[in-house]
């Protein structure tokens, strides 16, 4: 990294404030923010939605609304940028200073090819014939490790994976080498084994360039893989700030320590001798050892709730040709009051599984047995029976909610709809469920809006259960939401199951994750099971090398582990190889 105290700041903020004005009234988002981003410095600035770590981040290139104001000082190379005009502005972004957004999808043109997008942000800041400018993207979409970079030129953002797009517009954002990059939660929505190759991209593109980061995230664990410096935020101000090994292993302020304490763990879903477990350890040494033979066999569950039995489920008209195959031959039980986890990454087969499991999807061949109920036949009187008997608790709990509705109706409906209750009986068994996810009752007369992304997922729990459904199944549930509230939302969960004692189908990529919540683990790799066992088998002395790369790739808070697995990682990687 370039020597500290000879370089002039890439960036330097002092007493930054972003204010909206709000019926009359300014409301503070971001109060008088100062820190700064050497050459060669990442710069994480981390905390909860809600924060202010966004919108300052975006204040920097001027891509707030228009009922903004932005107050105080944004030096880019020591030249002051807070307050040029917006012709002035549009000569910076892109050259000087570029963003890379989470949501790749949405940030790029969904009309146009990803090397059309390529060729016109370096042709708006360069004069550069077109010829130069194709050659240019290709050898850009070939730095940050696209396989082909010619396919990857032609495509629609929609013909590309997540990851495939989140590395396109880190080509696009590099086309006029920035001296700047900003970017906003780029892992977030990315499985972690894609996460940590692009983790490593971003790593290596930083020092062939020596640009500045700054990194706007809640994962600790992307911070301490990436950065050198760390600004803590809450509720729009800076409550910590320091070197990232010293914030980390030492914090001092009290919400940074809730931060890190949120944080989920391998090993935490161990016994009382967790804390003694060095996954990093006990992983390595399964490095390059043979998969067990019977790694993927099914564990015999006495009268399971769920039971798959070589399950085939494919997309596509029944035996037409190129119908594709999401799962290929899987078996699995859940036992009555079990948590079984199913992990791997998107694309594996996972939520498909889930949609079977609750009579969504139907399969093409095999035996699927549910509560008791037989569906690999798929008829409409079996499937109809099987509504009481079955929950779902969604990715996201925004779309998953009726916008229209108020919170009590949304949970009472499926009530109503089964006629098991009705009037003052209906709210009674409203009133407690709202109890049971712990909200207040008066919320029932709200709307999805109204209510956080925590809150809304606990009123997906508790519609999920308004039947007393003897399977849940949970896709993904906490995905979408900052650590913290993460947190309370798996202890809720698991405090729920264990009351209730129904059966858990735990859909997640996360094994930290999976690690707290299940009893047993099965490991999906592109519609196959991989391996399946006690949740400490996998997660202490995992077989197949699938799972150890799934393992290898979970970033913790902590910059001295984070550097063991980045190494374990590449030994895994050239095991597999």
């Amino acid at each position: 990294m370039t020597d500290t105290t000879a370089a002039v700041p890439t960036l330097e903020l002092t007493d930054l404030s972003v204010d909206f004005a709000v019926d009359g009234y300014w409301v503070p988002a971001a109060k008088k923010l100062s820190y700064r981003i050497l050459p060669g410095q990442v710069v994480a600035v981390v905390g909860e939605s809600g924060s202010g770590k966004s919108v300052s981040s975006m204040a920097v290139l001027d891509l707030l609304p228009k009922n903004s104001r932005v107050t105080g000082s944004i030096k880019l190379q020591g030249r002051e940028i807070n307050g040029l005009s917006p012709r002035e502005l549009r000569s910076v972004r892109g050259k000087e200073a570029a963003a890379i957004f989470q949501e790749p999808m949405t940030a790029l043109n969904p009309v146009f090819t990803v090397g059309s997008q390529i060729i016109e942000a370096i042709r708006v800041h360069r004069t550069i014939a077109p010829s130069d400018a194709r050659d240019r993207a290709l050898e850009l979409l070939g730095l940050v490790g696209l396989p082909d970079p010619q396919k990857a030129f032609d495509s629609y953002p929609h013909q590309l994976s997540g990851g495939q797009r989140q590395r396109a517009m880190i080509a696009q954002a590099l086309c006029n080498d920035p001296a700047l990059l900003i970017a906003d939660e780029p892992t977030t929505a990315l499985d972690v084994t894609v996460q940590a190759e692009i983790l490593e991209l971003i790593r290596d593109l930083k020092d062939r360039f020596d640009s500045a980061i700054l990194l706007i995230t809640h994962d600790m664990g992307v911070v301490a893989d990436l950065a050198d410096w760390i600004v803590v935020m809450k509720l729009g101000e800076i409550v910590e700030q320091g070197p990232v090994s010293q914030v980390l292993n030492e914090p001092q302020h009290p919400y940074t320590k809730v931060l890190l304490d949120a944080v989920p763990r391998l090993g935490e879903g161990a016994g009382t001798d967790a804390e003694h477990i060095d996954v990093v350890a006990g992983l390595a040494e399964t490095v390059g050892t043979e998969p067990a033979p019977d790694a993927a066999e099914v564990e015999e569950v006495r009268d399971p709730v769920l039971l798959l039995e070589d399950v085939v489920i494919e997309y596509g008209r029944r035996g037409k040709l190129g119908a594709f195959r999401a799962v290929d031959g899987v078996s699995l039980q859940i036992g009555d009051g079990e948590v079984l986890g199913l992990v791997g990454e998107s694309g594996s087969g996972k939520s498909t599984i889930g949609r079977a499991a609750i009579g969504l999807q139907q399969i093409a061949s095999g035996r699927l047995v549910v509560a008791g109920t037989d569906i690999s036949a798929y008829d409409r009187a079996s499937i109809r029976s099987l509504r009481r008997k079955v929950g779902i608790v969604f990715q996201d709990p925004s779309s998953s909610l009726n916008p229209r509705l108020p919170i009590g109706e949304s949970i009472g409906e499926p009530l109503l709809l089964a006629g098991e209750a009705k009037g003052a009986a209906l709210d009674r068994r409203v009133e407690e469920l709202l109890d049971s996810v712990r909200l207040p009752r008066s919320y029932r007369n709200r709307y999805p809006h109204e209510l956080s992304g925590g809150q809304k997922q606990r009123i997906g729990i508790a519609r999920a259960l308004s039947l007393k459904p003897q399977l849940l199944v949970a896709d993904e549930p906490t995905s979408a939401l900052d650590v913290s509230v993460q947190a309370t939302v798996l202890e809720l969960l698991k405090a729920l199951q264990a009351e209730h004692g129904f059966a858990c189908l735990f859909i997640s990529h996360d094994l930290a994750v999976v690690d707290i919540m299940a009893d047993r683990i099965a490991v999906l790799n592109h519609g196959v099971i991989a391996e399946q066992g006690t949740r400490d088998r996998i997660l202490r002395a995992p077989q197949d090398p699938y799972t150890q790369r799934l393992i290898a790739a979970i970033p913790v808070p902590d910059p001295e582990e984070q550097r063991k697995r980045r190494e374990l990682r590449r030994a895994v990687q050239e095991d597999a190889s």
